[in-house]
């Protein structure tokens, strides 16, 4: 067993990641949501909003963190 080391990782980086990955995942379950609700326009509108978001956090941390 290896023990990770984390001390490597920005206070800002670590907050930039955990505020996206709670975006990502909030769209994205509310997407599949939608669509067991057979409300499938506004589950698409979450889909592609989750994908943004994770797009998006991807650009952050490449311009301002790599």
């Amino acid at each position: 067993m290896e023990i990770t080391d984390v001390s490597g990782v920005s206070p800002g980086l670590f907050i930039t990641g955990i505020i996206f990955i709670l975006l990502v995942g909030s769209l994205l379950s509310l997407g599949v949501l939608r669509f067991f609700q057979q409300k499938k326009r506004q589950g698409t509108f979450y889909f592609i909003g989750s994908v943004v978001s994770f797009v998006v956090m991807v650009l952050v941390v490449n311009r301002w963190f790599a």
